[in-house]
């Protein structure tokens, strides 16, 4: 990551212009690097449900800043000031924080990603080289609003000072307002009212309002909606769909 590459970044999302990503869960470093290359604005690395550990974040973060202009981002396994750090020691652009509940919550998180004054990251060496000074300004926090705690404080949650952003994940929130199972048709009006209810909270703020997608298509529905940041799918869901839409063709 190039300090001038996490920044540009950092003022997109602060300003709510549309930023695009995809996310990875696989810890294959040549193929993400390959998906870096497409334009993406960011890749994001799953380290909280995907299968990489803290060398697979490590590799696969070095891929990204070889492919040079996407910047690598990690959604991180739990809000905690260790992982946070070490995903940005690493050479993480920021932070996907996951289960924020409260501002409590978000203020926590924010005050991991920042160095003193204005928070509490402790200083090591890190991949990046970024002076603490300019990781405050360059290192993004998002937070995702997945639960019904979260849902119910959103507006206290996106009020938070120095938060970037609040992230939508669809599976987790889809159960929060009632689903049986991730995504359930059953619930999709409570769902979408869920949606509008995080994306407006955001807009309100004046935060980046960001969302989890299964393809290019919803991706530009919500972004068409108001959403300012989309992640697509995953490495590891794209693998499976093509690998079995070849199988289909070939079987004729």
């Amino acid at each position: 990551m190039t300090t001038a590459s996490s920044a540009a970044l950092a003022r997109k999302l602060r300003a709510r212009e549309t930023v695009i990503g995809y996310w990875s869960a696989l810890d294959v470093p040549v193929a993400t690097e390959r998906i870096a290359r497409l334009g993406y604005d960011y890749v994001c690395l799953d380290g909280q449900h995907g299968y990489l550990g803290y060398s697979g974040l490590l590799g696969s973060l070095q891929a990204i800043d070889a492919a040079g202009g996407a910047v690598g981002l990690v959604r991180v396994e739990v809000n905690d000031i260790t992982p946070i750090g070490r995903a940005l020691d690493a050479g993480a652009g920021g932070v996907i924080v996951p289960l924020v509940d409260t501002a409590a919550d978000a203020a926590a998180a924010v005050a991991s990603v920042r160095y003193p004054p204005v928070g509490r990251r402790s200083f090591a060496s890190n991949r990046s080289g970024l002076s603490p000074a300019d990781a405050n300004v360059a290192n993004v926090v998002v937070a995702m609003i997945e639960t019904a705690s979260g849902l119910s404080e959103v507006d206290a949650i996106c009020a938070t000072p120095g938060l970037d952003g609040v992230y939508v994940g669809p599976s987790d929130l889809s159960l929060a307002v009632g689903g049986a199972f991730p995504l359930d048709p059953a619930v999709s009006s409570e769902f979408e009212a869920a949606v509008v209810r995080v994306r407006e909270a955001a807009r309100r703020a004046g935060i980046a309002a960001g969302i989890h997608t299964p393809n290019g298509t919803t991706a530009a529905r919500r972004l068409a909606e108001g959403f300012t940041v989309a992640s697509v799918a995953s490495d590891l869901a794209h693998l499976e769909q093509i690998a079995h839409a070849h199988l289909e063709v070939a079987r004729g």
